[in-house]
């Protein structure tokens, strides 16, 4: 972003970055702002290890379809078999491959901002339910189910 100010032009850089550990399922996001692109991303990596979330997954895919919401921004995420691989667009594809998913199928409505986005996305990743949560919700086996 430019800033015109009295002595010319004032350049500042803003980064929204994506951490995570695909090989215990915790990803999380943060965003940073400064006067040179590598201090905005130590920032925001900085910002996104304080905002770490674990994601129920079911090998190598998410255990069910969900659709995230963040402002006019709406990620759907569906489950898909083995082989598929990631298909995600831009910001959601950096979540979905920090996170440690494998195999999904994603589409990006709504608002294309990147920030409402990849909210959206977490939205959608915090409300996947594991089987055997469900059932003790329900007060039955997994069997049952």
């Amino acid at each position: 972003m430019t800033k015109v100010v009295k002595g010319g032009k004032n350049m500042s850089f803003a980064a929204l970055v994506v951490v995570g550990d695909a090989a215990s399922g915790v990803v999380g996001y943060g965003s940073g702002k400064a006067k040179e692109v590598p201090q905005a991303i130590r920032k925001g990596i900085e910002s996104a290890k304080k905002n770490l979330f674990r994601i129920n997954l079911t090998d190598t895919t998410i255990p069910h379809q969900v659709v995230g919401r963040y402002g006019s921004g709406q990620v759907l995420l569906k489950p898909a078999p083995e082989g598929t691989g990631v298909i995600a667009g831009g910001s959601v594809r950096a979540v979905m491959t920090m996170a440690g998913v494998q195999n999904v199928l994603t589409k990006s409505l709504g608002s294309p901002n990147p920030h409402n986005v990849i909210k959206a996305t977490f939205d959608a990743l915090v409300q996947l339910r594991d089987k055997s949560d469900v059932a003790t919700m329900r007060g039955k086996t997994v069997e049952e189910l």
